[in-house]
């Protein structure tokens, strides 16, 4: 069964999580002690995403219910959407420590954590987050895993490509002088200042009201959390290039992993290594259709000149040189990640703008 559980606190979910009512895979008795359903799984799903946002409806809740569906019903759900559990930068943590069994987290958001991993939110134009996960899962097996050693890693994936979004329009890298610009941080917080703006980091539930007040003159992020946060009620322009996004993906806590059946282990992985093929959630197909919904609701969209883009771009490519220099200095491969990057992104016919020409081969 699943519960959306926007109304649920933290402190009610402690308290069912000590009284053992939300263990996965908790076994039902009888009066007599006899085990009803030995081989259930219960699975508390977590994500910072909206409750009525395009990636829980369309994405989360489908892959949950595909999971029930192919497992007979032996495998249920709940799932904690919002800040249900805790706020976007505590999604990781929320399912290392087992408050979830298994969750959507954002890297970016604990800067220097994942420091390999940010080679996935590169400015990189990615129109499906199928195609981002075909490409994150590719780059995590050749080079990232030894940055998640406490959990088990389902899929990563860097986002679809983000605009600048805001309130007056921006056509040329002049026309940013002087503004602020919430970043999501990462890359993307360099790539602001490159261009000439100030960047300032805020959860993204705060930027509506930010934006509203001129806290901040616009943002940088993808569509979804436009559409997701009703962001187009406070921007009216979106300047049509890419910024990349932020780095990703599905994690299970270790010991939720290793309690699983070789069978749920084995569906897992089948429906959740790459859920919005699964879905259909946030494909091409549906980008299109995000695209439209933003402009009906009156933002308009301004395409940059190509030779104003490859000045841009060409400032996001110092900033991946300098991001390579600080982490090889640590001992880091991070101009291994960029080539590795750079190769599954040309498979797929798709261009990561923000790599050097010289770190474009191994």
């Amino acid at each position: 069964m699943c519960y959306m559980c926007t109304q649920l606190t933290r402190r009610d979910f402690l308290k069912a999580l000590a009284a053992g009512t939300l263990a996965l895979g908790a076994n039902m008795f009888d009066g007599g002690m006899k085990v009803l359903h030995a081989q259930t799984t219960n699975i508390r799903f977590s994500t910072w995403h909206t409750p009525v946002g395009r990636e829980v409806k369309t994405v989360w809740i489908p892959m949950l219910e595909e999971l029930k569906k192919r497992s007979d019903g032996k495998i249920s759900y709940i799932m904690y959407a919002g800040g249900a559990l805790g706020k976007g930068p505590e999604h990781y943590d929320i399912v290392a420590q087992g408050l979830s069994d298994m969750g959507y987290f954002t890297a970016t958001w604990t800067p220097g954590r994942f420091p390999l991993t940010d080679v996935l939110s590169l400015a990189v134009w990615l129109d499906g987050k199928d195609i981002a996960t075909d490409i994150g899962n590719a780059v995590y097996d050749r080079i990232l895993k030894a940055e998640f050693k406490d959990v088990k890693v389902i899929a990563l994936n860097g986002c679809i490509q983000s605009f600048i979004w805001t309130k007056k329009p921006i056509s040329k890298m002049s026309d940013l002088k002087g503004l602020k610009l919430r970043s999501p941080g990462g890359h993307q917080t360099h790539y602001i200042k490159a261009l000439g703006a100030e960047a300032v980091f805020m959860p993204i539930g705060e930027v509506y009201m930010a934006i509203e007040t001129g806290t901040v003159d616009g943002l940088v992020t993808c569509p979804p959390l436009i559409e997701g946060f009703k962001l187009y009620e406070v921007v009216k322009y979106a300047t049509v290039m890419t910024f990349g996004c932020v780095s990703e993906g599905i994690v299970m806590n270790i010991r939720s992993w290793e309690r699983l059946s070789e069978e749920h282990r084995k569906l897992i992985e089948q429906v959740c290594t790459n859920p919005y093929r699964t879905t259909g959630g946030l494909t091409r197909e549906a980008y299109k259709e995000m695209m439209r919904n933003i402009a009906n609701h009156g933002v308009k969209f301004i395409e940059l000149s190509k030779s104003e883009a490859s000045s841009w771009y060409k400032k996001f490519q110092d900033v991946t040189r300098n991001w390579v220099k600080d982490l090889e200095s640590k001992g880091l491969p991070a101009r291994k990640a960029v080539a590795i990057m750079n190769e599954e992104c040309e498979k797929r016919g798709i261009n990561l703008v923000a790599c050097p020409p010289e770190f474009r081969k191994l």
